[in-house]
């Protein structure tokens, strides 16, 4: 006779169990029990979308949610399993091992796949032997899987699982999904915080939801930690959410995607001359506890890559504001940062030098590498293994008006370097045109000897 392994507590009835409905976070009383009170994600639950009917009969296959804190990745596999008739059973990839994923997938197994779900929550944690553990059953259909992630899964799921399972991106939550679940929790009295009969301002509720940044369960976090320091009956003011809001930490994973992001909207801001836009992202790294150090060798490189010749000081400031990094450190080196970025941001850009080396790159790639002319070859060199009888000679630049010789530097000539007409390329600009101009004549001449 088929016996059933040992139910293990990552089980979710058992869950349910062991902790009281009174004692968990209003965000975990507040989950929805059903697809209709799920909150926004309209593009996957809307009218016409096909992932209700698949939940409705009962047909899905294996899921992986990804999507930001607190968008509702967890509520869907509680809902689906639910609306499904199935049983859910929860891993959390962060505290779980080898044998304990062994263990669910043998009950997995046991329950079959039609009905009940594996759901393994921070999937991205599990490394590659893990998450190759999960192949066989996902593959075989023994076990349905849903997997739940906050990274982006091309990058953190292995290839051979995404393509066993459909990938659904939930969006962050907007501010007036959350003011309505807010409100809904403040008169909830059997889930949420009616029993405290307190009353919220407009403005209030909507200084929560703004400061919940798409995060419902932050929203959640910040209502009940207020309800629970006013008075019972009490009223919520704006000064009550405004005194929170001072001691809140902004969401930022340092080496996470919103550190790559917000870098990105940084260094993209000063490309595109937005002051106001570059000093903001500033700020919000800083407030995140991102290295002063990161932020500088950015502003360093920004100099070259994207000011370049159109302003050489640059190059400078930026230099300066990493020294001063280094030097003097937080909190006053924010100042310097700040300086910099304003700097960087309002300078004419030019990205020719990065253009020039790339050009020089791909030209020594697709073709031999040039000899140097015997002309400007070392003649000093202690050391040389070849003796160079060539009766071409050098041809001090110095000697000739403007510095131009005619004399080739290149046994090929290349066009590598376009400067372009912003800020003070456009002088460099005018310049070279002068000197090649220069240089065409000597050398039709046929005047490219020394001057008396």
């Amino acid at each position: 006779m088929k016996t059933p392994p040992d139910e293990p507590l990552f089980e979710e009835p058992l869950q349910e169990k062991t902790i009281a409905l009174d004692q968990r976070p209003l965000a975990e009383r507040m989950r929805p029990r059903s697809l209709q009170e799920v909150f926004g994600q309209e593009h996957l639950l809307g009218q016409g979308c096909l992932l209700p009917k698949l939940v409705c009969e009962n047909r899905i296959g294996n899921l992986i949610f990804a999507g930001p804190p607190g968008s509702g990745k967890t509520t869907l596999a509680h809902v689906i399993a639910k609306e499904s008739g199935c049983r859910l059973l929860a891993i959390n990839a962060v505290t779980s091992n080898v044998a304990e994923l062994r263990e669910a997938l043998k009950l997995a197994r046991y329950h079959t796949s039609s009905k009940c779900f594996l759901f393994v929550d921070e999937i991205h944690r599990f490394n590659k032997s893990q998450q190759d553990l999960l192949l066989p059953d996902v593959e075989s259909g023994a076990a349905r899987l849903i997997g739940a992630t906050t990274h982006n899964p091309r990058y953190y799921v292995i290839d051979p699982l995404l393509s066993r399972s459909h990938l659904f991106t939930l969006e962050p939550l907007p501010e007036e999904i959350i003011l309505s679940a807010l409100k809904l929790a403040l008169r909830d009295k059997e889930r949420g915080l009616g029993s405290y009969k307190c009353k919220a301002s407009a403005h209030a509720l909507e200084a929560i939801a703004a400061m919940a940044s798409g995060d419902l369960r932050r929203g959640y976090n910040c209502l009940e930690t207020i309800v629970a320091g006013t008075a019972i009956g009490g009223e919520i003011s704006g000064e009550a959410v405004h005194a929170f809001a001072r001691e809140r930490a902004i969401r930022y994973d340092r080496n996470e995607d919103e550190h790559y992001d917000t870098a990105s909207a940084y260094i993209k801001s000063m490309r595109g001359g937005d002051p106001d836009a570059a000093v903001y992202w500033l700020a919000k790294m800083l407030a995140g506890g991102e290295d002063p150090r990161f932020i500088a060798r950015r502003l360093v490189i920004f100099a070259s890559e994207d000011v370049g010749l159109a302003d050489s000081r640059a190059l400078l400031v930026a230099n300066a504001a990493f020294d001063c990094t280094e030097r003097v450190g937080l909190p006053e080196c924010e100042l310097n940062l700040a300086h910099a970025t304003l700097f960087l941001a309002t300078c004419p850009k030019s990205n020719s030098s990065t253009l020039a080396l790339g050009k020089a790159k791909k030209a020594l790639k697709e073709k031999p590498a040039q000899r140097v002319p015997s002309a400007i070859r070392d003649r000093h060199g202690r050391n040389k293994k070849y003796q160079d009888d060539s009766d071409e000679s050098y041809l001090y630049s110095h000697n000739f008006p403007e510095n131009v010789s005619g004399q080739s530097y290149l046994e090929d000539s290349l066009s590598i370097y376009k400067p372009k007409v912003s800020g003070a390329e456009k002088a460099i600009a005018e310049r070279l045109s002068r000197w090649q101009a220069l240089k065409a004549k000597v050398q039709a001449d046929g005047g490219m000897k020394k001057p008396d």
